[in-house]
């Protein structure tokens, strides 16, 4: 099965914010959906934005298999994808070798094939599920949440995240809380927190 049969699949049941294996969708468009669609469009209106960037820590090497399965089940795909997916991502096995030294095998329980062509898409249709309650794009491993306030009114945005990171923990992943920044855009001001 090659990716872009099983990538024709799924896009249309995937999230519509998700720029990172679709056709016809790039970093590009992400920036502009996001930028000019949403926080420019805001600031406009005299509005202020809440941003909050999200990474995940090593995000790859957290895939848990069964959720993975799980959603791809939920999505409704042929029997014959789930069972040749299963056969992809089970009982594989690395080591380790440095020079002539060779470590020992380790059985991955979580974890892509690295450099795999199944990488990314089968990383999004793990993280499809990730929808906190705000406008939410997501790259691949990339997500970015948007919260769009009128003046004077009280910011959801914490709440919002600790239902990400809510999310994030279901599905085996690690939010870094060290590469997660924050940002406020508004008519006077545009600052953040780093």
């Amino acid at each position: 099965m090659e990716r872009c049969h099983l990538l024709e699949r799924v896009s249309s049941r995937l999230d519509d914010h998700q720029y990172g294996a679709p056709k016809q969708r790039s970093t590009t468009y992400a920036l502009v959906d996001m930028m000019l669609h949403h926080w420019h469009a805001a600031v406009d209106r005299g509005q202020s934005v809440r941003t909050v960037f999200v990474d995940f820590a090593k995000a790859f090497d957290h895939v848990d298999h069964n959720v993975l399965i799980f959603n791809i089940v939920a999505l409704e795909l042929p029997y014959v994808i789930v069972r040749w997916t299963c056969t992809f991502v089970r009982h594989r096995h690395q080591r380790v070798k440095i020079g002539d030294i060779l470590s020992d095998w380790l059985q991955l329980a979580a974890r892509m094939p690295q450099r795999s062509y199944l990488d990314p898409l089968t990383f999004i249709i793990l993280i499809d599920s990730l929808r906190p309650g705000c406008l939410t794009h997501k790259f691949v491993d990339d997500t970015t949440m948007t919260e769009t306030l009128n003046k004077s009114t009280a910011s959801n945005t914490q709440s919002l995240a600790d239902e990400l990171v809510y999310q994030v923990t279901e599905t085996g992943m690690i939010v870094n809380d060290r590469k997660t920044k924050r940002m406020l855009k508004s008519a006077t001001a545009c600052h953040s927190r780093w």
